[in-house]
């Protein structure tokens, strides 16, 4: 094990959404930018969900893997901003590598520099931090209220349409998958199209089904992103119902499966995103409007789109813990395991 001795973090949930802050006892990252610092992040020949092995990847693998994380953690190195503009940058990790983008995250994110005096906060109102991410730059809106955050909205990147209605075989029948880019690119297919429904009770097929759908649009061209391969790629399989419309807009409940079938606790921020632009598209979403965005938990994010396919997201970030996590060089399971 070749991790720093020690490493602290502060822990966040969103929406029931994990996110393990590492501000401390990181190795230097190579690079000018954060795109270019997830590059060297993942390593020469390596993937999004396949990295090479490095000094940082061991502190991820620490950090993720049993007995001090499980296969649902996820979390983020702060890194520096690519210039002034923003307050820090972040390169987002997982299980199974790292991420382009993640709304949650961001959300927990803009939480945590206020809380901790990161960004000066005012007792009542809203304050802007932002931060760049390997798909460029986002914003997360925090709001205040009797000198606590309340909430935050997690603006993103532009937000695109795909493909629509691609005919992907499963063990389940064939799903008809919508295509969006988002920060990174989702895979939205209508569950019931699978005879499934959005509950915890089917979350093995749900399960099953995103990672097959995944599987089979790996060279898709739809998915590929023109600014080249670390944006392209199906991250995330978005399986949703419909619910009854609220007087504000669309209501919708889903679970994101992503990575190696990771499934989001939270409604997933930027799959929300995604389902925003494929939700405008289809007329269903006007100015003024929201969507209603249910999680498989039970957890509730609202959505919105702008002019020029920019998104904005609503939800709620609380601190679970801080830790300093140690790496015993005498330990023979070392950065751990995952089941």
């Amino acid at each position: 094990m070749t991790a720093p001795t020690t490493v602290r973090t502060v822990d966040y949930h969103t929406a029931g959404e994990p996110f393990r802050i590492v501000a401390e006892g990181l190795p230097p990252v190579p690079g000018d930018t954060v795109a270019e610092r997830c590059a060297t992040v993942i390593g020469p020949g390596g993937s999004g969900t396949a990295p090479r092995r490095g000094p940082l990847d061991e502190v991820r693998r620490l950090l993720v893997q049993e007995p001090r994380g499980h296969a649902g953690m996820y979390g983020g190195f702060v890194v520096p901003p690519d210039d002034d503009g923003a307050h820090f940058g972040v390169l987002f990790w997982h299980k199974d590598g790292y991420s382009t983008a993640c709304g949650h995250g961001t959300m927990a994110l803009g939480a945590w520099a206020v809380d901790s005096g990161r960004v000066a906060a005012p007792d009542e109102g809203d304050v802007q931090v932002r931060i760049d991410v390997p798909s460029g730059r986002v914003c997360a809106t925090v709001h205040r209220a009797q000198g606590r955050t309340s909430g935050v909205t997690f603006r993103n990147v532009p937000a695109r349409v795909g493909a629509r209605k691609v005919p992907v075989a499963t063990t389940l029948g064939i799903a008809e998958v919508d295509i969006a880019h988002a920060g990174a690119c989702y895979a939205s297919v209508r569950a019931r199209d699978l005879g499934l429904e959005v509950t915890r009770a089917a979350l093995p097929e749900l399960v099953r089904a995103g990672r097959e759908i995944r599987a089979a649009l790996a060279t898709h061209p739809a998915t590929w992103h023109p600014d080249g391969p670390l944006l392209s790629g199906v991250y995330g399989v978005v399986l949703y119902e419909e619910l009854p419309d609220t007087p504000f807009g669309p209501h919708q409940r889903n679970v994101t499966v992503f990575a190696d079938g990771q499934i989001d606790r939270s409604p997933c921020g930027s799959g929300t995103s995604a389902r925003l632009a494929l939700l405008a598209e289809d007329g269903r979403l006007g100015a003024g409007e929201d969507l209603l965005h249910e999680s498989v938990t039970g957890t509730v994010f609202t959505g919105r789109i702008l002019q020029g396919g920019v998104t904005e997201v609503t939800g709620t970030a609380y601190r679970t813990g801080e830790h300093a996590f140690t790496a015993d060089p005498y330990d023979a399971l070392g950065a751990g395991f995952l089941l």
